[in-house]
């Protein structure tokens, strides 16, 4: 095996674009046929629709209470655990936050580790982490002829790493993002045809956010997309936003910042993607501008806070829409994409992606075009904009919620947290619902000017968050919701409150039940029309990633992260006590310790916790050797030291 070693940024340099000559690549149609089997989840969102929708239906809502521990693993690492693991093909994948170490089980027998793979890194990543030192998933590609299946890892040092399927062993791997700068790297990767695609964190230091698409073989860079600065960096395609020249299109990522702001200008992405084979399209968000003091930065500060559509083949933009131009309460819109395919109000079948922003506003698009069809609020307590205009696009500010100096904001919802945040939320195409997790959480917000410096924290603003109007303020609970939203009739169509923010996401599943995880401990099972509650276990820690489901021997499974941290864990996994510290996250959640604390690993459930141990007691046992060395009936084993051995000293 040769090990191949690139620095990203060197290569970015003077690497051609990868790009067929005949036009673009068939997509992955093998890693399509994967998804497309209930057994496997080999993508987060589990397939490129990204709905985070099982297809199964052992389990219903008449028999969900039945639901038993079945196993469970450890990482062996605290700290948050988001995201989920990867199944394929009687396989399971298993990622922890920093060190980043990846573990492979089979699920004949889950209890031994086949492989697994603790990287080294600089332990001053560490530092220069946003908020706890979280990774949100691996992706899989199945290989070809030339080249064996691999797992792809990011890791917080800001490297991307290609990982033997069979034996954990590093294929190669690339500098993406620079530690020096406070650019870290937690995104889940994603792969798209014969390409790896990463984004990057850390705007919250000035970092200049990017996606860069890597050779899935070899890690040669193909191509990347910065978030401001020329069309060139920006990869501006010439068609783009032909169908909404409103949203703009030329020379924006320089003309809407003062002077060279852009350069330190932020709109990482390190949220989630999702991708349309047909139309060739992938879809993500960029992130925040930076500072987070809206004074510093002039103008619309595009395109930070973007939703985009992009090939993948050269990373040329088709569409972008920035949701909130110059943002001054840092809604980094980097939240799930949700692709599904609906008939609008004129009964017209439209290709839909939905988008649960951090600002408070769910955004529904066509995807092909980039055209917004509703902009809904997430709850009516949103105060910072009365409405968006659905013909500009643009948000209808309330002035008495922005954030300029020498003033104090008050009671802005939603809080920098957003009401909807990392969490990966879920579709179901028969209820035509998406199943959404809340934080229902409002701030005050002092902004101050602050130099900036690299790899140091560059924010300008002091935050205090609380719960939003319809929690428990006096005793800081009430922090989230669970929400059913129907994108075409915009409408909720049930919702429920949750003591602490429903910080995870989401599963929907065609028995009828979508699951979630709670801050405090749970795994909880609802029913999909009604939201009523039908199940609940309490985990070792709270859970910040999203359950997910797989099937093995015939029998359905749901499995969920436990591992309480991420930003609202910030307070409990530093223990950190200052209100305003974390951001301002502290404050918020400084009951959290009175509910959960520290854990980490995935426990893995079934209907009356049966799985290949309950079907056979033998499953794993030791079973002494039977080679000629071993000892026979009544013999001592001759392998083994003598007495007198055993007696002598050193």
């Amino acid at each position: 095996m040769t090990k191949l070693l690139y620095s990203a940024s060197a290569l970015a340099l003077g690497v051609s674009l990868v790009v067929a000559a005949g036009g673009s690549v068939r997509a992955n149609d093998k890693l399509i046929e994967l998804a497309k089997d209930p057994a496997n989840w080999v993508m987060t969102g589990r397939d490129y629709d990204a709905n985070n929708y099982s297809k199964m239906t052992q389990v219903t809502k008449e028999n969900v209470n039945r639901l038993r521990p079945a196993w469970s693993f450890s990482t062996g690492v605290l700290h948050g655990h988001e995201g989920t693991p990867l199944v394929v093909d009687g396989m399971m994948y298993i990622h922890s936050p920093f060190p980043n170490t990846t573990f492979a089980l089979n699920l004949d027998d889950p209890g031994k580790i086949v492989w697994q793979n603790k990287p080294k890194q600089d332990p001053t990543a560490r530092a220069v982490a946003c908020c706890d030192v979280v990774n949100r998933g691996l992706a899989y590609w199945p290989g070809d002829d030339e080249v064996g299946p691999l797992i792809f890892r990011t890791q917080l040092d800001g490297r991307i790493v290609a990982l033997d399927t069979k034996t954990g062993e590093t294929r190669w791997e690339m500098e993406n993002s620079d530690i020096k700068v406070g650019s870290t790297l937690t995104i889940a990767p994603y792969v798209i045809k014969d390409e790896v695609l990463v984004g990057s964190s850390g705007a919250e230091l000035g970092v200049r956010g990017y996606v860069t698409a890597y050779d899935v073989k070899t890690g040669e860079q193909h191509w990347r997309a910065f978030a401001t600065g020329s069309d060139e960096d920006v990869r501006i395609g010439a068609n783009f936003n032909d169908a909404n020249p409103q949203y703009g299109q030329k020379n924006l990522g320089l003309e809407t910042w003062e002077g060279d702001a852009w350069k330190i200008g932020g709109g990482t992405n390190w949220g989630w993607y999702a991708y349309d084979p047909d139309e060739d399209l992938f879809y993500y968000g960029s992130g925040n501008p930076s500072p987070w003091n809206e004074t510093m930065r002039p103008g619309d500060n595009k395109w930070t806070m973007t939703i985009w559509g992009r090939d993948p083949d050269d990373g040329m933009a088709r569409f972008g829409y920035q949701k909130t131009p110059h943002d001054e309460w840092d809604y980094a819109g980097v939240n799930v994409m949700m692709l599904s395919e609906q008939k609008d109000k004129d009964g017209e079948m439209r290709k839909l992606l939905t988008h649960p922003d951090r600002n408070g506003i769910v955004y529904t698009l066509d995807r092909t075009n980039g055209d917004l069809v509703s902009a809904d609020k997430i709850d009516d307590t949103v105060n910072w904009v009365t409405e968006v205009d659905l013909d500009t696009g643009l948000p209808k500010r309330d002035p008495e919620f922005g954030t300029r100096m020498d003033h104090v904001g008050r009671d802005i919802c939603p809080s920098a947290m957003g009401y909807h945040n990392q969490g990966h939320d879920s579709y179901d195409p028969d209820r035509q619902s998406f199943f959404m997790g809340i934080n229902h959480i409002c701030m005050d917000w002092e902004p101050f000017m602050l130099p900036y410096r690299a790899g140091q924290f560059f924010v300008g603003a002091t935050l205090n968050m609380y719960p939003g109007p319809k929690g428990d303020r006096q005793n800081y609970l009430g922090l989230g919701q669970v929400k059913a939203y129907d994108a075409i009739n915009n409408t909720f169509k049930w919702e429920v409150m949750e003591r602490f923010a429903a910080w995870g996401g989401t599963l929907a599943t065609a028995g009828g039940v979508m699951f979630y995880g709670t801050l405090d401990g749970f795994i909880k099972a609802r029913d999909s029309d009604t939201g009523e509650l039908l199940w609940k276990f309490k985990l070792p820690s709270g859970a910040v990633g999203h359950p997910m489901a797989y099937e093995h021997d015939g029998r359905e499974y749901v499995a969920i992260y436990y591992g309480v941290g991420g930003w609202p864990g910030v307070g409990l996994v530093f223990d950190l006590n200052d209100p305003t510290a974390g951001l301002g996250a502290v404050g918020a959640f400084k009951e959290l310790a009175n509910y959960t604390q520290m854990g980490g690993g995935v426990m893995v459930f079934s209907l009356d916790g049966e799985s290949v141990y309950t079907d056979d007691l033998d499953k794993g046992e030791f079973e002494p050797s039977s080679g000629e060395n071993a000892p026979k009936s009544g013999e001592k084993d001759a392998r083994l030291p003598s007495d007198e051995t055993a007696r002598q000293p050193g």
